[in-house]
Parts: structure tokens; sequence; C-alpha cells
């Protein structure tokens, strides 16, 4: 289908967006609640009520002005804000909602003008009613969004006339009004502000319309903002009139005041019918249009996603006016809406908080890419936020709490979908300015209570070496960083293909579960090149503080290997060399044997490993044994009571083990004692000049261990104060 020229077929500022907003603003509240709410609170009382609900309101239609001044708005209204700024999960988790309580308000409104003809006519069937003009309302929408226009005007004459026959009307008949005054007994102002507030919160009808409108970052900015300003005018005036012309009594007795204080009362009649209709052909317009647009960003399940559909040049949402005409006939069937009512109130309110958020997100971050034509200080968008937080609570605080766990449950259900959207968001520049401000905080070196493994493991390819990147992972707990590196040797190796192998290594890590960073480069020397990148790997003071790799097995790498392990050392980064018994694996992961040399060097930093690692959920219930070698029986004694203090000082839980050698070397007796081992640590000797031969001995001496992990502490810390 070609593309729509929203240039030529869009609607105007106008009929697109003040026409309904206004309409959706002076709605039934205004003729059947207005009067109890100045009997209640007085004629100043209600000009406050006005004054702050408006405010809250004009804040939330800054926020809206500035995002829509900034990016080009389509179909959906507020979720396509929210989507394209604050991702896709958060669009979607106050989009449905959103639509569903558009969805119900059609009922709502088709109810509450049943209920209001049923007064005039009590002959008739209020049910049957609802359920025609469903019909009627839906028809004209599915027919076009400039028909449903043109019939908003028709309504927005009746509501006019209304309120010039309010206005040239007069006192109720004997009535002794005193202005400004109200009854003793009246409620609190916060139990009137939340009856009240509803009737400024519709200025979400003109939004709704961006798909179809000619010039969207221009009539929604004014649209919206002269609704509101409309909208604030005529809800100060009314107050006056009320009362000057009834007392509060008869204000708060009497819902359709209106009517007997007017020159023409059957006018309000028309008015009552108008709002509930223009609300009802308002929500009927734009709750399709939100489903349009969360359809075709996959955000619901697959086998609606045919909601997405649009028909004919303008891109009419039939296939969603139909299935919103359908829950809302269900809805009107049903006719109990006393219990989910607040929550579609609350709903509406958590959009225009969000709404908010996301403005004011844009305006702190100041990414290069936020440049609004209407630009708002995020201060004025966060008090818009919080005004709405407050009112949320205020109206119903159990609707509240629903409304809020519904959006969360829906959240974390859409980021479990791991849906990929086609555009950024404003949660990389959330993440940049708190990593940004913690690395400028950061500025010291390590100190032991604060210390943790940083890993890179120089993995190669992933796959084929996975056992050390499930070892660093079982170290880090997903608590402190950890890096997957490769080294790519050899021509061919193109920036393409690095950011390809990149993307699948991170697309593996996803399906495992593991949380880490890639990083390749390329290098002739694989030797080399992983020096190069420990050297010159990390950000400020945060680098990696322990390299994690791979054994090498064979004899004409060794002099570059322990050449590498050298420049590890000198550097001051930990090295764990993980010899991987290839038909053992990690055994049963039940049992870690910790060869001690003492706490200082690799035996503190060896026992904060083998901690870590029995606590991580992998090998969760595993046994530690801190193992030592003394040469006769007589020593044992004092061995035995030293490692026990220094155990209990740990508080790791770890169990202990003294053999006597009678004779026996270190390795002979290594070999006997941890033969049934599922992991064995043991510490290397500093690098010095014999390093290249002590190497190739000790995976000689080592060799038929179970899989075994060499520890070198070259870090400037004393590891001891870390684990006692």
């Amino acid at each position: 289908m070609p593309e729509v020229d929203s240039q030529q077929k869009g609607l105007g500022t106008f009929g697109g967006v003040f026409t309904p907003s206004i309409l959706t603003i002076l709605g039934v509240i205004m003729y059947l609640r207005f009067g109890w709410v100045v009997g209640q609170v007085g004629l100043f009382g209600t000009f406050t009520i006005v004054t702050l609900s408006t405010a809250i309101t004009f804040l939330t239609g800054l926020s809206i002005a500035s995002i829509a001044t900034d990016q080009k708005i389509k179909t959906g209204g507020a979720y396509y804000m929210i989507s394209r700024s604050l991702g896709i999960e958060a669009g979607g988790a106050v989009g449905i909602p959103l639509y569903i309580a558009q969805a119900l308000s059609v009922a709502l409104y088709t109810i509450g003008f049943a209920e209001s003809v049923v007064r005039v006519f009590p002959s008739m069937d209020e049910k049957m009613i609802a359920l025609i003009t469903t019909a009627l309302i839906t028809l004209v929408a599915i027919k076009s969004a400039r028909a449903a226009i043109k019939t908003q005007f028709v309504i927005m004459a009746a509501i006019g006339l209304s309120l010039i026959s309010l206005i040239f009307g007069g006192p109720v008949e004997g009535a002794t009004v005193a202005v400004a005054a109200a009854p003793e007994s009246s409620v609190g102002f916060w139990v009137v502000f939340a009856v009240f507030f509803p009737a400024v919160t519709g200025i979400m009808a003109g939004v709704n319309m961006s798909g179809d409108l000619e010039n969207p970052s221009k009539s929604i900015p004014l649209g919206t903002l002269a609704a509101i300003g409309t909208g604030y005018l005529i809800y100060m005036i009314i107050p006056l009139i009320l009362s000057s012309r009834a007392t509060p009594e008869q204000l708060i007795a009497d819902p359709l005041i209106m009517r007997k204080i007017s020159f023409w009362g059957d006018a309000i009649i028309m008015g009552v019918w108008g709002a509930t209709l223009s609300s009802a052909l308002g929500s009927i317009l734009g709750a399709p249009r939100v489903l349009q647009a969360i359809a075709r960003d996959g955000v619901i399940p697959k086998f609606m996603r045919f909601l997405g559909q649009g028909v004919g040049p303008d891109d009419e949402p039939r296939m969603g006016t139909a299935f919103t005409f359908a829950l809302a006939i269900i809805t009107v069937l049903l006719a109990d809406l006393d219990m989910i009512a607040p929550v579609l109130t609350m709903f509406f309110l958590t959009t225009y908080g969000v709404l908010n958020i996301t403005a004011a997100l844009e305006g702190f971050l100041g990414n290069p890419s936020f440049r609004p034509k209407f630009r708002v200080h995020w201060l004025f968008s966060l008090a818009g936020a919080v005004g709405c937080t407050m009112v949320m609570f205020l109206i119903n605080p159990l609707a509240t709490g629903a409304a809020i766990a519904i959006v969360i449950v829906i959240y974390f259900w859409l980021e479990r979908q791991e849906l990929r959207s086609a555009w950024g968001d404003v949660r990389s520049g959330i993440w940049f300015n708190l990593t940004r401000t913690g690395l400028l905080r950061l500025r010291s070196n390590a100190d032991a209570k604060n210390w943790r493994p940083h890993l890179l493991v120089l993995s190669g390819a992933p796959t084929k070496r996975w056992h050390l990147i499930e070892f660093a992972s079982s170290l880090s707990h997903n608590r402190g960083l950890l890096t997957v590196s490769s080294v790519l040797s050899g021509e061919n190796i193109t920036a393409s293909r690095i950011e390809k192998m990149t993307q699948g290594i991170y697309d593996y890590m996803d399906k495992q579960g593991i949380q880490a960073l890639v990083r390749i480069i390329k290098s002739k020397d694989p030797f080399g090149g992983a020096t190069q990148l420990v050297d010159t790997y990390g950000l400020g003071t945060l680098v990696p503080n322990t390299v994690v790799l791979g054994s090498s097995e064979e004899s004409e790498h060794h002099q570059a290997y322990c050449h590498m392990i050298s420049r590890f050392y000198a550097a001051k980064r930990n090295a764990i060399i993980i010899r991987h018994n290839e038909q053992r694996g990690f055994g049963s992961r039940r049992h870690i044997d910790v060869w001690w040399g003492g706490l200082k060097g690799n035996g503190a930093l060896m026992m904060i490993l083998s901690w870590l690692l029995s606590t991580s959920l992998e090998w969760r219930g595993a046994t530690v044994t801190i193992k030592m070698v003394v040469p006769t029986a007589q020593a044992s004694d004092g061995a035995r009571s030293n490692l026990e203090e220094i155990i209990l000082s740990t508080r790791t839980g770890a169990q202990m083990e003294v053999l006597v050698s009678d004779g026996r070397s270190f390795w002979d007796v290594l070999q006997a004692s941890s033969a049934t081992a599922d992991l064995i640590f043991l510490g290397m000797a500093p690098p010095d000049n014999q390093f290249a031969s002590y190497y190739p001995q000790l995976l000689e001496r080592t060799a038929g261990l179970p899989s075994t992990v060499f520890v070198l502490a070259g870090e400037d810390l004393e590891f001891g104060d870390v684990i006692t």
C-alpha cells in the first residue's frame, strides 16, 4: 500500500486536537458535579481546586508540547511518545492499560448518556439505549475520523448553547444567596478535589489523533494548550454563576441545578448528552489508534497483531475499531463498572505522569538528539509528574496501587519477550549519566572493604571454552564487571566482522543467562594482543583487576604464554589460569580443595575466590576444604590451631584438613588427597627469570588431577584484609 501523504490528508489543529480535547474536558462532571463542588467548598475554595487541577494538566500539556516538537509523532499518541523515549517496554506497559481504559470508557460514557435519557424519559430501556448509542458512534468512527470530527462540531455547538443559556439565566426562585459561602457540614477539601479533578483530564483525546493530523508537531502543542486554557476560563466563570444563583444547600442537593438556573433548561440536558456523546466518540476514535500502534510494534501477542491493519488513504484502524466496539458492548451488557471505573481514571493519570517523567528525563539528560522547538525546563515536567502521583493517591489509593501493579506486571512481561525496537530511547542516556557520575567518583584505587573481582576472560571462541565464562560468571555473581574477550589474528579481520562476531557472542550469552560485556580486538600475535588488551582495556580506575584464561598445553607456546603471564603480573593484575579436565569438567560441583600456603599472597585470594564460587547458584552447597601439608605429626597440632583461627576469622564456613607428608613430596600428597575433588585451587609462584621453566613443571606435576585453578595474586592489595 502506498504511503499516505499526511501533509495533504491530515486533520488540522482545531478539528483534530482542540475540538476532541475541549469536548472531553467540558464533560459530565461540569454539568452534574460542579454545583456540588461549589456548594461544598465555596467560591474561593472552588477557584483553588480548579487552579490546582488545571496547573497539573497544564504542566502535562507543556511536557506533551516539548515531546511533540522534538520527534515526529505518528499513530498512537501517548503510547508513541513514551515508547520512543523510554523504550518499547515502558510504552507498552502504559499503552496496553491506556487502550483498555479508553475502550471501556466508551461503555462508561454511553451508559452515562443512557442514564440521563432515562431521567428525562423514564419509560425507555436504559441498556438498550446504551447498546444502540455504542453502535451508532462506532459506525461514525468506522466511516472515518473526519466524519467523527464533523459530528463533534455539532456536539460542541450543543455544549456552547448550554453555556450561553446558563450565562443568561437567573437565580433559583425564592433563593437567598450568600456568595462564596459554604455549609458547615461540608466534606474535606481533598475529597472535593478528587471528585473534580477528572474534569480536566481530557487532553489525551487530541493527542490520540496524532496519526491523523496534518502537522502533529504544530497541532498537538497548540491545540492541547488552547483546550486547557479555554477549559480553565470556563471553569473559573461557572462558579461565579452558580454561587450567585443558588444556595450551597441547593447546589449540593440537586445534580441538575444548572437546568433550574439557565435561561432554557433543556439546553443543559442537551449539553449533558453532548458531553457524554463527545467523550464516547473521543474514546472510540482514540482507543483503536493506540491499539493499531501497539500491534504494529509487536507489543501484543502475535495472534492479535492483525489489529494493526489500516484501511484506505487515511489508514483507518477499522479492525481495531471493531475490536474496541466488541469490548465496549460486552462492558455495556455487564453494566457494573463501579469497581473498575476508578482504575480506569488511574490509567489515564498514570499516562500523564509517565509523559511528564519522559519530558523531565529528556530535558535533564540533555542528549544532543533532544532538540524540541517548544522548550520546557525539566523541573516543570518533574512537578507535573509529582502532581499526577499525588492526585492519584488522593482520588483512590487502592485503585492507584492496582494500576501501578498492572503497569509493572506488563512491563516485566514485555521485557521477557525481548522485543527489539528500530529506534533508540532515553534509557541509554540515563545509564550513560549514571556511569559517568560513578566513574568520576571512583578516582581512588580499590580498598579492601569494597573489593570485588572485575574479570576479563580471554576466552577465544566462547563456545569452545565456555567453561572459562561459566567459571567467571559464578565468581562475579552479576555484581562485578565481567568482560568476555577474544584476540583475532590472521588476514581479513575487518571491523564489520568484529562487530558481527561481537553481536553473536552477546546473543549467545543472553540465551545462557550470562551478563557480560564483550571486547574483541585483532592482532598479529594472540599473546601480544592479549597483553595489549589487558594494558589498555578499561575506563579511568574501572579496569579489570583479574584475568581469567585457559592453560597452555602446547610446549611451543610456553615461552610466549609465560611472558604474557609475567606482563599481567607486572601490570598488577591477578591471573586465574584454569586447567580444565575435559573428561570430568567441574564434576558434581560439590567439593572444592584449596591448597594453603599462608594468608599472604595467593592464599587469601584463593579463599575469597573459593567462597565466591561456593555461594554462586551453580556451586551452592559445595564444601570448601582448606588443605595444608606439614612434615611431621608434631607440627600438625600448631598448624591446625593456626588454620582454624584463620578460618574462623574469615567467616567463610570452610572446613580444614592438615596432612602429614611422612617423607612424601607435596605433589604426591596433592595427587592422593585431591583425586576425588571437583575443583582444586593452587597458588603459583610469582613470575621471575625462571618462570618459563617453572610453568611446564607445574603442568607436569598436576597432570591427571581434576580441573585445577592456578591463582596468581598480582594486584596491589592486601587480600588478607578482604577476607578477614
